[in-house]
């Protein structure tokens, strides 16, 4: 007689369920683990957009395209395929809010509420992991029963460090968070870093004037370093800690995303640096 099903073979009966019954409960963590962390120079097989016009956005935020009836368009999947060939449906507003590296999403879905009227987008590159955060959006869309809640967060799978401005024009981002990035604690391995002297260039690129860089995390090496980083850079300025303390947003990243919490319940610190993007000088 045949064993009982191993881990694996129970996280693809739980998934292939969940896409046969459609997706109306909050889905599960333990069928969706996967390590913490991945290498961003590998070939992951991404799907990304040759510009950012090309994006279709309209299956991420199916609320906001321009004329939708509700109903009427697809959730998003885990792959972006598709969207490549298809006539990109235009939104009534653009994503300006990104969560880079999102997590299991629990950052995005605090942020909901807080703004209602801003899309945000989680990017995060490991497959089973983004997967779970488009699982919990739909549901939470689901048992919303005015169907309006939630409607402006989605998730990408993606990598941040190769394809961002891929993904977004020039200024059109207003908030990036950087939360408990991977420390990448060897030094050879510095380069895989999400904070550092190329990608603060992308990252001023893709934001605007008085936008503001988010981050936060629990290891004092890798604090300093960004804060090192984000200040060398021409395009950013240090936002004082007393004007910091005052932005709603950070109270929510201190608390509600899932390695937040972690570091709460082992009574850990948490370093907190923000960074506001300086006008560009004139030609």
């Amino acid at each position: 007689m045949p064993g009982p099903a191993n881990k694996k073979q129970k996280r693809l009966d739980y998934r292939q369920a969940q896409k046969e019954d459609g997706i109306t409960n909050m889905p599960k963590k333990k069928f969706y683990r996967q390590r913490a962390h991945a290498n961003p120079f590998s070939d992951h097989r991404l799907t990304y957009p040759t510009r950012p016009q090309d994006m279709d956005w309209s299956t991420f935020f199916p609320a906001f395209v321009v004329d939708a009836q509700p109903g009427q368009l697809p959730e998003a999947t885990e792959s972006t395929a598709s969207l490549a060939k298809l006539q990109p449906k235009k939104l009534t507003k653009d994503v300006e809010v990104v969560d880079i590296g999102c997590g299991f999403g629990g950052l995005l879905v605090a942020l909901s509420p807080v703004m209602p009227d801003t899309l945000l987008l989680g990017m995060e590159i490991r497959s089973q992991v983004s997967e779970f955060v488009q699982d919990r959006i739909k549901a939470l869309r689901i048992k919303d029963p005015e169907k309006k809640q939630y409607q402006n967060i989605g998730c990408l799978r993606a990598n941040t460090m190769k394809f961002l401005p891929n993904f977004f024009r020039k200024a059109q981002l207003s908030k990036i968070f950087v939360c408990f990035p991977d420390p990448h604690f060897k030094q050879r391995k510095h380069k895989a870093r999400i904070v550092s002297t190329t990608l603060n260039s992308e990252y001023a690129y893709v934001l605007r004037p008085g936008g503001i860089v988010y981050t936060i995390t629990d290891v004092e090496d890798l604090h300093k370093w960004m804060v090192q980083h984000l200040e060398a850079h021409p395009s950013f300025e240090r936002i004082p800690e007393e004007e910091q303390e005052t932005d709603a947003c950070v109270g929510v990243m201190r608390t509600e995303t899932e390695e937040g919490k972690k570091v709460e319940r082992n009574k850990g610190p948490k370093f907190v640096a923000l960074f506001r993007r300086l006008e560009d000088p004139p030609w």
